[in-house]
């Protein structure tokens, strides 16, 4: 008995020392990433290359940004040999307000984790601009009304009936919530149930008539 006893009291150190070696690494592994989001990392013509693929997706190429031990030395641009993403995302940092400015590069996996920032996309060659706007509008893809023909009110949702730039739409939105928000005195973007968004880019551009039926989120 006195032996059993023995194995389990050191099983249950065993058990212990697991744990406590787990929490080190944990810990390690949380503060080494939590480096890697605080530092920032501009991507440039000068060290990043952008090309398309046969599937239509977008890769990077990081000049001279060769793998290290420290996220310090994983700075695009520095060190030796050089990076490559078959895939990339881009993603906006202020999709409604600055478009062009701190694009977000990230690994196209489930992850997302961030590659390095296009402070403006002026810093990247021209060809390689317009293939990362693609990419934006496809991400970003929100269609502008044009026109309100018509929104009803029926048991909490608005049932909405609008021209927009791709034509006529009918969509549904919630009554309450942040369906319709104001991005300045005349600018709205409306969300429907699904997620997609519409934009209003001048609400006084709109007939009266039109300014009315929107009177309900007004």
């Amino acid at each position: 008995m006195l032996r059993k006893g023995t194995d389990i009291m050191e099983g249950q150190d065993n058990n212990r020392q697991d744990l406590l070696d787990l929490q080190e690494f944990d810990e390690e592994a949380l503060k080494k990433e939590s480096e890697e989001l605080l530092e920032m990392r501009f991507l440039t013509k000068e060290n990043a290359e952008f090309t398309r693929t046969e599937g239509g997706f977008v890769a990077l190429k990081i000049k001279g940004a060769g793998e290290k031990d420290s996220a310090e030395d994983e700075r695009p641009g520095e060190g030796g040999g050089s990076r490559e993403y078959a895939r990339v995302g881009v993603y906006l940092t202020f999709p409604l307000t600055n478009p062009e400015e701190f694009i977000s590069i990230r690994e196209a996996d489930e992850k997302a984790k961030e590659i390095g920032i296009i402070e403006k996309l002026s810093d990247i060659e021209k060809d390689q601009q317009e293939m990362l706007r693609e990419q934006i509008k496809l991400r970003y893809f929100r269609p502008i009304i044009t026109k309100v023909l018509d929104i009803k009110d029926e048991y909490g949702y608005a049932y909405w009936n609008v021209v927009t730039s791709f034509g006529a739409c009918r969509f549904t939105t919630q009554m309450s919530g942040d369906a319709v928000i104001h991005l300045s005195d005349s600018r709205l973007l409306v969300t429907d149930i699904d997620g997609n968004r519409y934009e209003i880019p001048d609400f006084y551009q709109l007939s009266v008539l039109e300014r009315k039926r929107l009177d309900l989120f007004i």
